[in-house]
């Protein structure tokens, strides 16, 4: 497996980022860590083991970033107004920093004309922020697997509430989803998944909210609710990862 290791500074959040890239061709993927994670999680953990099929066959690039959320989503004893407001740096850092990489290097390996969409993947609270990512950029994310997220705003920042706080928050603003915007096409020809388990640890509500967010806008997401045995575990997440791929990729 071709693996390459970054160090940039990054403008959007005022310090160094380290990633890493994982194959040699196919479709670009963003790898979320769980919280708190760094990137080197994705091969620490066996993510890389349990993807390596698709990597090894050129059939995905993989881009595993560092997370913030120490600084956001976690530091719940902090300013929530400043917490929101560093996470929507980093957002900035993947759109902009981190999505660009390894949608050039995949244009470059694979010869395509046009920069590819990228599918947005992670677990746990990487999942909450990849839902976050595909649902409010799908003109960036092509698609979505998110496994045993939590997607509303709360679980990080209680009961404050501001703008960007909402515009964070899935359950709340997809709520609130206009009929007519035109993300609504990009919804409805793209592949996204959305799973949890029902297990020990596993918190379904917020997944169960979206499903009947999305059915009653008519949007194709699958989400999916795995039985009452299935944990917030990584032997699960492997599992489901190999159930999905074929489907995000149209095998």
């Amino acid at each position: 497996m071709e693996m390459q290791y970054f160090k940039d500074y990054s403008p959007a959040l005022g310090r160094d980022m380290e990633c890493k890239i994982y194959g040699h061709a196919g479709r670009p993927m963003l790898y979320i860590p769980c919280q708190d994670g760094r990137f080197f999680d994705f091969e620490n953990f066996h993510m890389a083991d349990t993807l390596a099929p698709w990597i090894d066959a050129g059939k995905i690039m993989v881009i595993s970033i560092d997370t913030m959320d120490k600084e956001t989503w976690s530091d719940t004893q902090g300013d929530p107004y400043w917490r929101i407001r560093r996470y929507e740096q980093w957002l900035r850092y993947i759109v902009e920093e981190a999505v660009p990489k390894i949608q050039y290097l995949a244009k470059e390996r694979n010869g395509w004309d046009d920069l590819p969409g990228v599918i947005a993947f992670g677990c746990s609270l990487g999942a909450t922020h990849a839902v976050n990512l595909y649902l409010r950029r799908p003109d960036v994310f092509c698609g979505c697997l998110a496994l045993s997220g939590i997607y509303t705003a709360h679980y990080g920042f209680g009961n404050y509430m501001d703008e960007l706080v909402y515009m964070n928050s899935p359950v709340d603003y997809m709520k609130n989803f206009p009929e007519d915007h035109p993300y609504m096409q990009l919804f409805r020809s793209q592949k996204a998944v959305i799973c949890c388990g029902q297990g020990d640890w596993e918190q379904p509500d917020t997944t169960w909210f979206l499903k009947r967010i999305f059915e009653a806008k008519n949007i194709p997401i699958w989400v999916d609710l795995w039985g009452h045995d299935v944990n917030h575990d990584w032997n699960w997440w492997y599992k489901q990862t190999a159930y999905y791929m074929p489907y995000i990729l149209g095998e």
